[in-house]
């Protein structure tokens, strides 16, 4: 799928010239969504049978990192809107095709149960309040998760006029993104438009086995890399030129600098390495269709959460080596110190996962339906 990520690379430079913007304002700039929308960077997971890109994981990653390289926010917007698509190989075909046909279409939302769904003529009533609404203020249609009255674990999809959006997005990084909370109240969702978590869907294709929350933790890795790139080619730039205080020498002249690039380098790179093997890896034995078991997903996990704890250490690191000029606003260190400080912080890549990860290692049954 080469054709996206080159996509990605191609309106990079549109990306990178409205950050600014979309940071003053806390949401992209309608500019750059409609361009990433017409590159189908926002729907990337939407199955060939619907008309989507159908994207294997590996190119969503190249994708995902290179749209964050331009700016870490719009990273994050593709990466929740492709990830959110995704729900489109589960639903009944009739509601995929209503919703995912239309290539204006974008789709966010959050999967955690924050609301509650009772029966109604013809589906449910559904209210609720939900945090991390990214890229919401460009959405067609919103996802939710609830429990129903049986005790089932359903992501509801809202229309968009039927979601209250409350302007919480006060952040220290991310600000693009627009991830506000929403709500519902006695939202009417008809019978058929909802999926099920943990249950597959009629939909046959290699994307539909690939496990969900994996997807969404690789995402989260992808932008983090992306970001970490960023910075690490920021400060390059930065090092040839300035000359530290009561020195002769350039920051790229120096010993200690020269040090800390190749580590920060080395930690990125094999973070990178590590986790397009482990997907790639997954994503082969799919095609010859076999499952992916759990061994497998708790590597890709690790893969992900060590992709962004390596990607925000070469951030600290170029940051402190950038000196006075990365405390500065007009500085692309200092956003990129603060957007990856986010990423780190979502549960798919947070580093409480370990534990859970390391138990596996140790042959300790562990709780997977997050892996």
């Amino acid at each position: 799928m080469k054709d996206l990520v080159q996509a990605a690379r191609d309106i990079g430079e549109l990306v990178e010239a409205h950050a600014d913007k979309a940071e003053r304002n806390r949401r992209l700039s309608r500019r750059v969504v409609d361009a990433l929308r017409d590159a189908q960077l926002l729907r990337m997971c939407v199955p060939a049978v619907y008309g989507g890109p159908e994207a294997d994981p590996v190119s969503m990653i190249r994708a995902i990192e290179a749209v964050s390289m331009a700016d870490g926010a719009a990273g994050w917007i593709t990466m929740i809107a492709s990830t959110t698509s995704s729900l489109s190989l589960f639903l009944p075909g009739e509601w995929a095709e209503k919703i995912y046909a239309d290539r204006r279409t974008i789709s966010c939302g959050v999967v955690a149960p924050n609301g509650t769904a009772t029966p109604a003529d013809g589906g449910w009533l559904v209210d609720g309040r939900w945090m991390w609404g990214s890229g919401i203020h460009h959405c067609q249609w919103v996802t939710g998760g609830v429990v129903t009255d049986d005790g089932e674990h359903h992501v509801m999809f809202f229309e968009a006029q039927d979601v209250t959006i409350h302007d919480t997005w006060h952040t220290s990084g991310l600000r693009g993104t627009g991830s506000n909370d929403f709500s519902v109240f006695q939202a009417f969702v008809p019978t058929g438009r909802s999926v099920r978590l943990g249950r597959r869907g009629d939909l046959d294709c290699p994307l539909a086995a690939f496990p969900s929350f994996t997807l969404l933790a690789i995402g989260i890795a992808a932008v983090s890399l992306g970001i970490a790139r960023r910075a690490i080619d920021e400060f390059v730039e930065v090092a040839v030129e300035k000359h530290p205080q009561y020195s002769q020498r350039t920051i790229a002249q120096m010993g200690t600098a020269q040090t800390d690039l190749a580590k920060a380098e080395a930690a990125v790179r094999s973070a990178r390495a590590f986790l397009v093997d482990e997907v790639d890896d997954a994503w082969q034995t799919i095609c010859e269709g076999r499952e992916v078991g759990l061994d497998a997903r708790v590597r890709i996990r690790l893969a992900g959460a060590n992709a962004a704890e390596a990607a925000a250490q070469a951030v600290n690191s170029v940051y402190t080596m950038g000196g006075g000029t990365s405390v500065f606003e007009s500085s692309q260190l200092q956003r990129c110190l603060r957007d990856v400080h986010v990423a780190t912080q979502h549960i798919m890549v947070a580093p409480r996962l370990y534990e859970t990860l390391g138990k596996s290692f140790f042959g300790t049954d562990v709780d997977s339906r997050m892996l």
